[in-house]
């Protein structure tokens, strides 16, 4: 099984763009483990954005991974130890993934998610 860590805005896209991740992701990759890392849900509480209570819900589904790092650094942290994919929308982030050599997948015209190539 396919694991896939879930930045900030991958938590907030289904409710931003009216996307469900878990059937994208399903279809793009299969059956999946859904990671988020525990500095995240720091990020959503503190979050002003209208829609951060329900990505924190959202966030509850999937498994909270301890790291010390803070924000992206987490992330790429979490991503470099599991081998996992990253989902995000982060362009910086993206970039910084691709040159560590981790499988990024993004959102794609508001409508799906497709694998960085």
């Amino acid at each position: 099984m396919q694991r896939v860590i879930l930045d900030t805005n991958a938590l907030l896209m289904p409710f931003e763009v009216r996307i469900n991740i878990d059937l994208q992701l399903q279809r793009l990759i299969g059956d999946f483990e859904g990671l988020v890392p525990t500095p995240l849900l720091g990020e959503l509480r503190r979050s002003k954005n209208r829609h951060a209570g329900a990505a924190l819900a959202l966030a509850a589904k999937y498994r909270h991974c301890r790291t010390d790092a803070k924000g992206d650094d987490a992330v790429v942290e979490l991503a470099l130890r599991t081998g996992a994919y990253v989902l995000t929308n982060d362009k910086e982030l993206r970039q910084r993934l691709k040159v560590c050599g981790v499988k990024v997948i993004f959102l794609r015209s508001n409508s799906h998610l497709m694998l960085d190539p």
